[in-house]
């Protein structure tokens, strides 16, 4: 047996085994890096420097959707109000990988008037009028900590349907926060019904 040969192939081996290692942690930085620098460049988009929001433009096409939420009729059957929710590219990703969602990752809330009929499959709601939008922006770092619409790691704001651009919020704790509450302990989110953020066997 050529001793020389065998260690000169196990050295190679074990050096080949490495560089992989060192390639697949590369590529695992990278993802993540490419993941916040996807979060940054979404909440550029809908910040502006004193830390007011406005809508995101063409979100229906470049978000990715999360679910929807039916809030049920004071009276009668059906619901009265319906709410689809979007997060910024690459939240999603982010969330399964890590557990919580990146910094400068945007929700958009659309909150709809609902409508209820008789239909074949039984008496069904359905989004009726737009009635506005509601904004979240990730941000653990408090970079607009003297804005009132910002704090407990998000800004927050309300934007009423024709006026994407000018919130009517004035301050988070009075306007938003008392809503979400019993989330706290999901980073103010309502993670729980939303499946994309799910492991795969969950969903």
């Amino acid at each position: 047996m050529n001793r020389r040969y065998v260690g000169g192939a196990l050295v190679t081996a074990v050096s080949m085994l490495l560089a992989s290692s060192v390639l697949l942690a590369i590529a695992g930085q990278g993802e993540v890096s490419a993941r916040e620098t996807g979060s940054a460049r979404a909440a550029e988009s809908v910040v502006d420097t004193s830390g007011n929001m406005h809508v995101p433009v063409n979100y229906r096409r470049e978000y990715e959707y999360l679910g929807s939420w039916a809030v049920a009729a004071d009276q009668g059957q059906g619901s009265k109000d319906i709410h689809v929710v979007y997060a910024s590219p690459g939240a999603v990703e982010a969330y399964q990988a890590a557990g919580h969602f990146p910094e400068g990752t945007v929700l958009v809330k659309e909150v709809f008037q609902a409508a209820t009929a008789p239909m074949t499959t039984g008496t069904v709601s359905h989004a009726d009028l737009l009635k506005g939008w509601f904004v979240m922006v990730r941000d653990t770092t408090g970079r607009h900590a003297g804005n009132k619409l910002w704090g407990e790691g998000w800004g927050w704001s309300w934007f009423d349907a024709g006026n994407p651009t000018r919130t009517t919020s004035t301050d988070y704790k009075a306007n938003c926060r008392g809503c979400h509450v019993p989330a706290q302990n999901t980073e103010w989110v309502y993670v729980n019904g939303y499946p994309p953020l799910r492991s795969e066997g969950a969903r």
